[in-house]
């Protein structure tokens, strides 16, 4: 997925990943934080919810980051998410499913499933589908 770097959230949500893979947490989340406070529109405010949802404490703010985020895709409106709709299920499955509700978490890796073909074909497409199949196949019996 291709995001536009010259955008402000997106070049913010960028850095925070960046700390986070230097292992600097606190600034990524204050960098996530600070992408949702900034946020201009529904797009933004998907991808920001997206990336705050990682820095949360509990899995319950987890969850309700993850659906912030795939209601704000929703209301985007146009095929800018069309791309990161199973990122947005995966992560909503493996919400569900820290949760101890399988059947909520094989409801949204089902859906990832179903729009997986949506996927580029590289690392990150490869790894989405692996996440897809390694939820799926914990949570179904």
């Amino acid at each position: 997925m291709c995001f536009d770097l010259d955008n402000p959230i997106i070049r913010l949500c960028a850095e925070g990943m960046r700390a986070e893979s230097e292992g600097r947490p606190e600034q990524a989340r204050r960098l996530f934080d600070q992408a949702w406070a900034e946020r201009t529109d529904d797009f933004e405010a998907c991808v920001a919810a997206h990336y705050v949802a990682r820095q949360q404490d509990s899995a319950e703010e987890t969850l309700l980051w993850n659906a912030v985020s795939l209601h704000h895709a929703r209301a985007v409106g146009d095929g800018r998410v069309t791309e990161f709709y199973p990122s947005l299920y995966l992560n909503m499955g493996a919400s569900h499913e820290l949760l101890g509700d399988p059947a909520e978490a094989e409801r949204y890796f089902r859906l990832a499933a179903d729009l997986a073909g949506d996927l580029p074909a590289d690392p990150y497409g490869d790894m989405l589908r692996q996440g897809i199949t390694d939820g799926l196949s914990r949570v179904t019996r």
